[in-house]
């Protein structure tokens, strides 16, 4: 394989991996995001249940639900943007792998090429060395 093959699949390569753990990174923070939101919703669920018992909990219920809310929003956009990213990054990461399949199939060429030139030189060679053996012979 010739040097500039082999510089290519090895930066290929490196994208390759790179993307990959930005991918995983990603998969990572929309899944603790999510795990959150779980969280959040039996947070409140708890919360309910221990305010169902409480006449003076409704106030204190009210305040929380707003924040509940909110939070549980924010975790759901989080969602929404890292669902996104991991679109993009799996659509990067896809097209590294197809760069790379190409930059390996030129390379194998490359040496299939190489190999047949050094056939045919090695052939040539054969028959050359064949006809002054039979002209050295003849004589």
């Amino acid at each position: 394989m010739t040097k500039w093959a082999a510089s290519l699949i090895r930066i290929s390569n490196h994208e390759v991996e790179t993307l990959q753990k930005r991918l995983a990174e990603i998969t990572e923070r929309r899944m603790a995001a999510e795990m959150r939101v779980t969280l959040l919703d039996a947070e409140a669920e708890a919360e309910a249940k221990n305010a169902e018992g409480d006449p003076s909990a409704g106030w204190y219920m009210i305040g929380y639900r707003e924040g509940y809310k909110r939070r549980r929003a924010d975790m759901l956009v989080q969602i929404e943007q890292c669902q996104q990213e991991e679109a993009g990054a799996r659509d990067a990461l896809s097209e590294a792998f197809e760069n790379l399949k190409k930059y390996e199939h030129v390379a194998e060429q490359a040496k299939i090429l190489a190999a047949k030139k050094m056939n045919a030189f090695e052939a040539a060679q054969m028959d050359e060395l064949s006809i002054r053996r039979a002209a050295v012979g003849g004589r």
